[in-house]
């Protein structure tokens, strides 16, 4: 299925409303997730996505760790997209960033992925 680039500029505020953890690829070994380009831990943290009246959590997934970014915290998010999944007879909508930083953090360079 396609993965659906969201305009994250339309909200009116983003928090992290679950602070950064690795992700683990096998429960029974605690071998944790590596991104296949990277090769770097991904991490999920979980974004309250505000809009108006309306506020979302979503767990998002990026790679390297999200340095900075604690509970509570206003955060800054690139290239998050949504990619519509199904397995089995369950479904859902995996979200996976660029990168994730405090909002008062300096921009990375174009080009550069979180922790590089």
């Amino acid at each position: 299925m396609a993965s659906l680039l969201i305009d994250t500029a339309k909200y009116t505020g983003i928090i992290c409303a679950v602070p950064p953890t690795p992700r683990v690829a096998n429960r029974e070994t605690g071998q944790l997730r590596v991104d296949r380009e990277t090769g770097k831990t991904v991490y999920q943290v979980g974004l309250c996505l505000m809009a108006g009246a309306s506020a979302d959590v979503v767990n998002v997934s990026v790679a390297g760790e999200p340095a900075g970014v604690q509970l509570g915290m206003p955060v800054a998010v690139r290239d998050l997209v949504a990619t519509p999944w199904e397995n089995d007879g369950r479904h859902g909508v995996a979200f996976r960033a660029a990168e994730i930083r405090p909002l008062s953090a300096p921009a990375t360079p174009a080009g550069k992925g979180a922790g590089q």
